[in-house]
């Protein structure tokens, strides 16, 4: 394996929809206007204050992506949710705070409930009902009620319709006994601090900050740095009070706005100070109150709050090197947090950069809603320093100087900071999380990040000795492979030597970010795949710091022929020997390990049985003349090469005698190697070069027909019972690099890496406890249990539920996100973000991908301590059901154009109406194309479903006619996103055509199915 891995509310249309893409509602002005009229005469309500009003509101699942819970607060009555068609279902609302509840009132779509209740509860979990019919009639109905929590729901039991349930509004009243709440006091920061500055932003009403204490940036970039401020953000940042301003109560506003021609302007402000330091034996904290911005479309906003080195002021080129960590950023209106400590080189160095040493995207309940407090410490009281995030008094992140290196640490934290507020909109993360360019024409203007006070503060502590380099010891090593039959030992520099490895995947110039963390596992030895002549030698000189010795590999083509091409195998064994002079002399070396999994490979490329035999032997008998010529130039170093399987090494043992020792890579099958070694007659000891719990290869199919991971507590065993193997083989098996010291978060990253992302894993701590007899003093999350409901016909665009149990075992705070693969589907993979809401409980509504096939989607718990625990299942995403009658299905469809050539032949025209989405019709690559269907005789319809391959189209229109020839438009758009196109649109005609005038990709137009319906 390779890591490269009261009255009536407007009669609506009478239609149903299955779900409903983003922006496709076509609304009714006059309809609206007399919704509004409709609520002016329902809105006195005596002294009882409508408090469910724009309080953000979660439903149980939606029908489709227009029809979220939030429609239901917003006091629109043009706007509803609705449920997924089945029983029960509950929408709540959070009203901020306990209220005391006389009256609910729902105004009902035609999909009502016959039976519900509704229910109060103070914390969202338990729940009491303070109203309950079986006879509900569906309209409005007005329900006097006595209760009182801060939340309410209606909670259906029973559906009067065949649909779901669904409210154009649901509207709470009562009172509070108060205003609202200023920002309450959180838990406090361990520490006894003194302040050191502070601001709480008192002044009059649409003025701006002081200016002592603030620098207002304008434009899109700094002086002579980089254009849109670094980052691909599209705002303007301004001095303007429109902008930047206070607001009169004790609170700082930073507004993006939005103008007609689409212009974003928004605000960035600096701390004039530049010289919060943080100086050796103290501890300096930042802290800022604030709330982040609350809007209905948050996609491209970028709220933040950081510290940045003085030093950046006036150079504007030094970052990240110059260090700057985010203590508090947010992203597309999701409510979740991430912090990070940006530092070192970038891209990649030890820092990791662009994304810097981040705690990744969690949970941060009511940060769009409420104030809270986010806040950073950097500890200079230790000898391996620290910097601490927290989230209200609660520890989310931390990064210690171990993890970046001595050099990379000074240069970020060593100095004075300035701090800095900003709201940006669009650029690298935001898009990076939505997965397309943002903003997006339906983000909402106006949205704010008020901040209620801003602070540092210290304290005293010891002064410890400050973390050094050590020495880099000179060289060469000098290994051997010492004892006889049965008990044999490695031997480095004259002692008995045991390999207690990980393979590594961070960039080797990155090592010092890297190997005092592996040295602090207990880990001896890391193994690489090949040398990068450019950054080799530092990692080898870094590791022998830190007393690590390397496994040093050189990569052999696997697919090369070992019979005949000479010309391949003379250039290849003189570079692998010019490498060995080059690195030999440095004390990192610990051997060489020619080749990686290329016998078992070789079956791969399509060659006969003979052939692939052939190859075998050739190969063993290259790798042999490999291993004489490293002897020759390095007689100080052993010499091994690693294969898939043991099924390998009866290879090495007829034809390649001048190996040192034999070495493996085995998983799930550990536990047949050392039978595999007696039975085989070996007389050379082996080493495990990769190994862990069981892999995709080696599991049964779950419930949707793919590989069924092992859960991250199986994960855990899985690397405990492979070193307990190697130890069960002693004088033999001589030690492992298990797999994998590795920072991809992705789909192997999360199957088989110990630092997905670089947060420490079950597996990491497991390795750890082994290397070293130690447990750790923190640990992961562990997750017991995850279902996902519907797991095996989950709707394209829908939503689902899905659960956890996860405990922490040193009681931290969990916080979380989540992820989808579709491995199973592209072969791609890399994971992407989801829109979903945390319910709390560990209970999770979450929006379905709307690519057909089997995904799967990961649950992360992170403990605040840098550990974090995964979890995950499959889904199977099907294809969204329609009510009523699909008039295309079957019928004669036309289109301007086809692909001759496809899976299945011709990718014709009729493919998109066979009720097949297996097959789909496909255009030339054209700008322009279109498909019609012909419904046999004039219909009415008001819904038509498209059902997108990747080849979709960014502008379209449905279009209708009568006689083929005159077309008339029922519906534009010029910003699809591909997917399931689920249209309420009402129209009629004989021929119907979807009418393709903008590409996304660059192919033609594709689609598996074009349903027109009447519902």
């Amino acid at each position: 394996m390779h890591p490269a891995f009261s009255l009536s509310p407007p009669v609506p249309p009478p239609a149903r929809t299955g779900p409903r893409r983003r922006g496709l509602v076509l609304v009714v002005v006059l309809a609206v206007v007399a919704a509004y009229l409709s609520v002016v005469q329902v809105t006195a309500h005596a002294a009882d204050a409508l408090l469910s009003q724009g309080k953000p509101a979660l439903a149980s699942s939606l029908e489709g992506n227009d029809v979220v819970a939030e429609n239901a607060v917003d006091g629109n009555p043009g706007t509803r949710w609705s449920s997924q068609f089945a029983d029960p279902q509950w929408i709540r609302v959070d009203l901020g705070a306990t209220a005391t509840v006389t009256q609910v009132v729902l105004q009902w779509e035609n999909a009502y409930g016959k039976a519900y209740k509704i229910q109060t509860s103070a914390d969202g979990t338990a729940w009491t009902d303070i109203y309950g019919t079986t006879n509900g009639a569906g309209g409005t109905e007005t329900l006097t009620v006595s209760g009182s929590g801060r939340y309410v729901r209606m909670y259906g039991t029973q559906r009067g319709s065949p649909y779901g349930y669904s409210l154009w509004e649901f509207r709470v009243y009562g009172s509070t006994g108060g205003t609202t709440p200023d920002p309450t006091d959180p838990t406090p920061v361990p520490g006894n601090w003194t302040p050191v500055w502070s601001e709480d932003f008192t002044g009059p009403a649409n003025t701006s900050p002081s200016a002592a204490n603030w620098l207002l940036r304008t434009g899109t970039q700094y002086p002579g740095g980089a254009a849109n401020w670094g980052t691909g953000e599209v705002e303007t940042a301004t001095d303007s009070t429109a902008n930047v301003s206070l607001d009169g109560t004790g609170k700082l506003s930073v507004k993006a706005i939005r103008d007609g021609a689409g212009r974003w302007t928004s605000g960035r402000l600096e701390t004039q100070r530049t010289d919060f330091e943080p100086r050796a034996g103290e501890l300096l904290k930042f802290s800022a109150v604030l709330k982040q911005p609350d809007v209905a479309n948050g996609l491209g906003y970028w709220p933040g709050f950081r510290a940045t080195g003085a030093a950046y002021r006036g150079n504007y080129t030094n970052w990240p090197g110059v260090g700057e960590t985010d203590i508090m950023t947010g992203v597309n209106g999701r409510s979740q947090l991430s912090q990070t400590l940006h530092c070192g080189t970038a891209p990649d160095g030890p820092c990791a950069e662009y994304n810097g040493r981040a705690s990744g995207f969690a949970s941060c309940t009511g940060c769009q809603t409420g104030y809270h407090e986010y806040s950073q410490v950097i500890d200079r009281t230790k000898t391996d320093e620290e910097i601490r995030f927290y989230l209200d008094g609660r520890q989310t992140w931390v990064v210690r100087e171990s993890q970046v290196g001595v050099t990379a640490w000074n240069a970020a934290v060593h100095h004075g900071f300035f701090l800095r507020l900003d709201l940006a909109i669009g650029g690298s993360l935001p898009n990076a999380i939505a997965g397309f360019t943002t903003p997006t024409p339906e983000t909402t203007s106006g949205g704010v990040l008020s901040v209620d006070s801003v602070s540092v503060a210290r304290a005293t502590g010891a002064t410890p000795a400050a973390m050094t380099d050590p020495a880099t010891p000179g060289g060469p090593s000098t290994v051997r492979v010492t004892g006889s039959q049965g008990n044999w030992q490695l031997n480095v520099n004259g002692s008995a030597y045991e390999i207690k490895g990980l393979t590594y995947g961070p960039p080797q110039a990155a090592a010092d970010g890297y190997l005092r963390d592996l040295r602090n596992m207990g880990v001896n030895t890391i193994r690489i795949w090949g040398v990068d002549d450019a950054n080799t030698p530092a990692l080898l000189d870094r590791a022998a710091q830190q007393g690590i010795k390397v496994v040093v590999g050189h990569w052999l083509n696997q697919g090369a022929d070992y019979v005949n091409d000479t010309a391949y195998k003379n250039s290849v064994k003189a570079e692998i020997v010019a490498r060995v002079n080059a690195l030999k002399n440095r004390q990192g070396v610990l051997m060489w390990d020619v080749g990686n999994e290329v016998i078992l490979t070789m079956q791969d490329h399509g060659l006969s049985a003979a052939e692939v035999e052939a190859r075998r032997v050739g190969y063993a008998r290259f790798v042999n003349e490999v291993a004489q010529a490293i002897h020759a130039a390095d007689p100080n170093h052993p010499v091994t090469s690693t294969d898939a399987y043991t099924g390998a090494w009866p290879y090495y043992k007829q034809y390649a005698p001048d190996l040192d020792l034999l070495a493996v890579n085995s998983y799930g099958a550990i536990g047949n190697v050392k039978q595999d070694w007696i039975n085989g007659g070996y007389t050379k000891p082996y080493i495990l070069t990769e190994g862990g719990p069981a892999g995709e290869w080696e599991v049964p199919a779950d419930v949707n027909g793919v590989p069924t991971e092992p859960s991250d507590l199986q994960k855990r065993a899985g690397y405990t019972s492979s070193w307990n193997a190697i130890k069960a083989h002693p004088g033999v098996a001589l030690g492992a690099t298990e797999f994998h010291y590795g920072l991809e978060n992705d789909f192997g990253g999360v199957w088989l890496n110990t630092f997905t992302g670089g947060w420490r894993r079950l597996g990491y701590h497991a390795l750890r406890q082994a290397y070293t007899g130690q447990a750790s003093a923190n640990t992961p999350p562990e997750i017991t249990s995850m279902t996902v409901s519907n797991q095996t016909a989950v709707p394209a665009g829908g939503t689902f539920t899905l659960t956890t149990a996860a405990t922490d075992p040193d009681g931290d705070l969990i916080r979380y996100n989540l992820m989808y693969s579709d491995k199973h589907i592209s072969g791609n993979t890399g994971l992407t973000n989801v829109v979903f809401t945390d319910n709390g409980n560990g209970s999770f509504t979450v929006r379905a991908p709307e690519k057909l096939g089997v995904w799967k989607v990961y649950v992360y718990a992170f403990d605040g301590h840098g550990n974090v625990g995964i979890e995950q299942r499959s889904l199977r995403v099907v294809p969204p059901t329609v009510p009523g009658t699909n008039l295309a299905r079957g019928r004669t469809a036309t289109a301007s154009s086809y692909q001759p050539t496809g899976s299945n032949g011709p990718q014709l025209p009729a493919y998109a109406v066979d009720g097949d989405y297996g097959t789909r019709w496909a255009s030339e690559w054209l700008d322009t194309a279109w498909v019609q269907v012909d419904l046999g005789s004039v219909q009415s319809f008001n819904h038509v479903q498209l059902a997108w391959e990747d080849a979709y189209a960014k502008a379209y229109a449905i279009q209708t006619s009568d006689n083929g020839s005159t077309w008339t438009t029922v519906y534009s758009t010029t910003s699809g996103n591909g997917g399931f196109d689920s249209l309420n649109i009402s129209g009629s005609g004989r021929y119907v055509r979807m009418n393709g005038t903008t590409r996304a990709t660059g192919w033609g137009y594709s689609l598996y199915e074009f349903g027109v319906y009447r519902v």
